[in-house]
């Protein structure tokens, strides 16, 4: 055993105690757990980061703010987020009404904003540690209709209808350990209150057999319950980021240069892994601690070490960027837009709906 591993240990074991009790507090009925009177959808990990939640909310998001409901209308989304790493954590901020984005990443936490930015026009979203009180006012204000919890399936003080959990085909269990020693919020015995599970990055795992193999882990550990899908990202587009010397370009273009990467996400080697199989020719990578909340050196640093191993421009994430836009590049850099495709997604849209129908 690693020495690592060694002197983590025992911070698991406590963190692994404090998690079964306060779990079975909630199962007890000992812990409050509020409801609001329409449906509240999570979505969450097992893990801590990098499963992919971000594409998955927004692409739920517009499934939901598509259809019509009971009034003939159509359903006002809202995202409840505890808005990660945010300047103040404790204070609600509304990061956009929909119509218009009202914070930045720094105010409202990188994900809400580039959920925000995804889903203009689609859901609003709002930061808070409260996600009920959050969801009371969106109703007294917005009439939110549906409320899609963002990184929730920890956050039992709020009730849900349908428990969403995704699960990274490249790293699906965290190593097997609690935080921090692994990457597990939760015992596994948890996703026995899941009723989907999306195996995401499912393109990502080469065997078959152990894709099989991942989905009757997956479907056994929740106890035969829930329902297993699997997903996969593609490239949209590669976008300049504005602040950067980066000029409208093809991805034909860009894939014919060598180039570097850099991200700050739980599972940073599945975004590196993503480019290389798209083609293209990525000759230096960085990865940041997930959230990482960049500085100018940070900047000046990557882009000398990139131009040191001849690289001739960057390339990033959306949610990275959110975060880049005042802080100078003197290498072009472009931003990967990533689409989400889920199988038999008419089966999940199905379930999906019929909660909405059955709560709203």
């Amino acid at each position: 055993m690693k020495a690592s591993t060694l002197a983590l240990a025992p911070l698991s074991w406590i963190y692994g105690a404090a998690t079964r009790m306060r779990l079975a507090l909630y199962r007890r009925g000992l812990l409050a757990v509020h409801k609001v009177d329409v449906p509240v959808i999570s979505v969450g990990n097992i893990t801590a980061g990098g499963t992919g939640k971000t594409p998955f909310v927004a692409w739920l998001a517009r499934a939901i703010a598509q259809d019509e409901n009971s009034s003939g209308g159509h359903h006002r989304v809202c995202i409840l987020s505890r808005g990660y790493g945010r300047a103040a954590p404790r204070t609600r901020v509304v990061v956009s009404d929909s119509a218009r984005i009202l914070a930045d990443a720094r105010e409202g936490g990188d994900e809400p904003r580039l959920l925000a930015e995804m889903l203009q026009g689609v859901a609003s979203v709002v930061s808070d540690s409260n996600r009920f009180a959050a969801a009371r006012w969106a109703i007294e204000n917005w009439g939110s209709t549906v409320f899609i919890l963002d990184d929730g399936f920890q956050h039992l003080s709020l009730a849900r209808d349908l428990n969403i959990v995704l699960v990274d085909a490249t790293d699906p269990w965290g190593g097997g350990r609690l935080l921090p020693d692994g990457r597990l919020r939760e015992p596994l015995e948890g996703l026995a209150r899941a009723d989907c599970i999306i195996i995401t990055r499912a393109d990502q795992t080469n065997d078959p057999n152990a894709l099989a193999t991942l989905r009757a882990e997956a479907k056994q550990l929740s106890g035969g319950q829930a329902t297993i899908f699997t997903s996969r990202v593609h490239t949209h587009r590669a976008q300049p980021l504005v602040s950067s010397a980066a000029r409208p370009a093809s991805v034909e273009d860009i894939l014919r240069k060598p180039m570097a990467a850099f991200c700050a996400l739980g599972n940073p080697q599945s975004f590196f892994a993503h480019l290389r199989s798209d083609g293209y020719a990525v000759n230096y990578t960085r990865a940041f601690p997930d959230h990482h909340s960049y500085t100018q050196s940070d900047v000046d640093t990557l882009v000398r070490e990139a131009a040191a191993n001849k690289a001739q421009g960057l390339l990033t994430t959306a949610k990275d960027a959110v975060k880049l836009g005042a802080l100078r590049f003197a290498l072009p850099c472009y931003v990967i837009e990533i689409d989400l495709e889920v199988a038999d997604e008419d089966r999940l849209l199905s379930i999906v709906r019929d909660t909405v129908r059955c709560k709203g």
